[in-house]
Order: structure tokens, then sequence, then C-alpha cells
């Protein structure tokens, strides 16, 4: 019996030899996940923090109220209308990203190029539509220290935690310009696979993932 359990672990050693993974998946991919799970439990923490002031609170910001603003329509009362244009950008830039993958899975360098330069533009596209909402909210009395709406915390975490999403979403268009420069000189085309399109793309996608949390804390509750 003794014997046989030696057998065993010595056979997994030789199995696993440091280079072997447990997973079935890549060293660079299995790091994109640790590092996905971390920046998760920020985000939780951060929606947490938020939800537990939210409704601690005996007054609070009407969500119709402070986002019913629309550009180039100005005296319209549109709530909650261009917010839901910047969450359909973002979620359409990730539709992309996913092509911009599949094509890499066929190895076509075309196809990659195409589609990531159209998520690229997604996600350029958001950063706009929240400088605009940023500049809006501003310039109507919201900021740290005050809040025309409700009490001052509103803005306060409005802020901190959009732009922590927004400071992910400028980081995914940066890394993704990259991986589009290195898929126009063949880098990954040279390499035989395009892996790194698709540990790029967990990224982007994580970020619109945690913005439909983001929007229904602050948007719809």
């Amino acid at each position: 019996m003794a014997s046989n359990t030696l057998t065993a672990e010595v056979s997994s050693q030789q199995d696993w030899k440091g280079g072997k993974s447990p997973f079935s998946v890549s060293y660079g991919k299995l790091m994109m996940w640790y590092f996905l799970v971390s920046d998760a439990f920020t985000f939780s923490a951060l929606l947490i923090s938020y939800g537990a002031i939210r409704f601690s609170s005996a007054h609070w910001a009407d969500p119709n109220h402070v986002f019913n603003s629309m550009p180039f329509l100005p005296g319209r009362d549109v709530p909650l209308g261009f917010v839901s244009i910047m969450t359909f950008i973002l979620i359409l830039s990730s539709v992309f990203v996913v092509r911009a993958v599949q094509e890499g899975h066929m190895m076509n360098q075309t196809g990659v190029m195409k589609w990531m330069f159209l998520g690229i533009l997604g996600g350029a596209a958001f950063l706009g539509c929240q400088a605009w909402e940023w500049t809006h909210l501003i310039s109507h009395g919201t900021n740290l220290y005050h809040n025309p709406h409700g009490p001052p915390a509103f803005g306060q975490l409005f802020f901190l935690i959009t732009g922590f999403h927004g400071f992910h979403v400028f980081s995914g268009v940066l890394i993704n310009t990259i991986i589009f420069i290195q898929t126009g000189r063949g880098v990954y085309q040279r390499r035989g696979h395009y892996e790194m399109v698709e540990k790029v793309g967990l990224y982007w996608h994580f970020v619109d993932l945690v913005w439909v949390f983001v929007f229904m804390a602050f948007y719809l509750l």
C-alpha cells in the first residue's frame, strides 16, 4: 500500500516537472486570471462601500434627475438616455474584441486588425462620453465637496468609482492599441498564435462586466 502511494507521488511529480499546467492554460493566461480576480475584489469593495453608504443615508440623489441630460439636446429631459448610449458603446466594443479573438484563432491577421481597431474606437468613444458626463455634472455644481442633488458622498463616490473604472478603460484602449500595432507588424503571425489578443480580450471583457455593476449601482438604484 505504501509502495503504491509512493509510486503515485513520484509519477505525479514526473508529470508536473514544473512546466505542465494543471489547468491546461498557459502561464500568461493564468496570471491574467489571477489579476482579474484580484481586481474584482477591489471593485467589489468599492461597490459594497457605496451600497452601505447609499442605504444608510436618509436622502440620496435620484439618478433620473442627475443623469437626465443629453448632448446636442439642451433643455430636454432624457433620464438615463446618455448613459444607456455609453453602455451600448462599451458592450459593442466588447463584441468587436470577441471577433478579434475569433479571427486570431483562425490566424487571420487582417481580421484581427479590423475588429481590434473597432474595439479601440468603441473604448475611446466611451471615454469621450464619460468626459462629457463628468464635465456636465461639474459645471452644474456636482463635485467632491458639493452636490445639489443630495449628500456630497454621492459625488465623491461617483467620481471615485467611475474614475477608477475609466482608468481601466483607458488602460485597455492603450494596451489594445499596442496589440493592434504588433499585429500589423506580424509579431503574432510569426509566433504562430494570437494568444496575446485573447489575454487582452479577457481584460477588456472584465472591464465591460464591471461597468454593468457600476451602472446598476449609480444609475438604477
